[in-house]
């Protein structure tokens, strides 16, 4: 069960929980009431409590917003050996169990039976300019562009196994597939920790793209030349920890290490193999 979804039980349960007390103390007024009223022949008697008004569930709502703002600290392109700070919005909107739109871009699901699901998602590729380091001079900017892919999962007590593939529309024209697994435990019943694993393959177009020098980006930039060829590009491990401060308020952090492999790795592009990264948001849930 999500983060969304067990907030959405909490507050249905607190909500559930002051319609029961308002009906039990509209049932002890009408019962004094009526005592009162057994001696007095002359008057009509008062018409019963309507108790099955009070006992009807509220309606849940079927949508959620999360609205925050934090930061990351992460290396400054693929490869680097320095980081940057940068700022970290954070939105993320769902309706029912179908719709998903975070700073990602947009998740549907399209089946969901027995803890699988399929989904189709629309996102983005930030690319990359060749002056956000000295080391990138003379290699040309990556394009930022449109994604398309899809998404499977199974999902069992707190644990998601998933595998998707994306496809980069103009730019750098990547075909991407990741597969990993993700946990996560209410450790009580404001904190919730998780952790994952996740591997990430790559096709030719992108690994050349990030990772390749051809003979016009040697002669530019005075790095060898160098061909990177399709394959598994980085495994990356995670953890993270979700706080809620009151029933709206949360605070988010997250720490990741990933290693960049096989040809991502010996690419004279990169300066260093482990990639580590953390961030922290706080957001208001409405």
């Amino acid at each position: 069960m999500s983060l969304l979804q067990r907030t959405h039980r909490r507050l249905h349960s607190s909500a559930l929980s002051g319609v029961v007390g308002v009906t039990l103390i509209l049932a002890a007024s009408a019962s004094i009431a009526n005592a009162a009223d057994t001696g007095l022949a002359d008057q009509s008697p008062e018409p019963p409590f309507d108790q099955e008004r009070f006992n009807a569930e509220p309606p849940v709502r079927n949508w959620s917003l999360i609205v925050g703002a934090g930061g990351s600290y992460s290396p400054k392109y693929e490869g680097s050996d320095k980081f940057e700070v940068s700022p970290l919005p954070v939105v993320v909107f769902t309706y029912g169990d179908w719709l998903e739109i975070d700073p990602g871009g947009v998740t549907v699901t399209a089946y969901q039976r027995d803890g699988f699901a399929l989904a189709g998602r629309v996102g983005y590729e930030t690319g990359r300019d060749q002056d956000d380091d000295d080391r990138l001079r003379g290699l040309g900017d990556i394009d930022f562009a449109a994604t398309v892919g899809a998404k499977a999962s199974y999902t069992w007590q707190g644990l998601e196994l998933y595998a998707t593939v994306d496809q980069t529309i103009e730019g750098s024209e990547s075909l991407i597939g990741t597969f990993g697994a993700e946990f996560n435990v209410p450790v009580t019943e404001k904190l919730i920790l998780g952790a994952g694993i996740e591997g990430v393959v790559a096709n030719d177009k992108h690994m050349q793209a990030y990772f390749g020098v051809d003979a016009i980006q040697s002669a530019n930039s005075g790095l060898a030349a160098y061909k990177a060829e399709a394959g598994l590009k980085q495994v990356e491990v995670s953890a993270s920890a979700t706080y809620m401060l009151s029933e709206h308020w949360l605070v988010r952090g997250e720490a990741s290490l990933a290693v960049l492999t096989g040809d991502a790795a010996d690419s004279p592009i990169v300066k260093d193999e482990l990639q580590p990264s953390t961030s922290l948001f706080v957001g208001y849930k409405f």
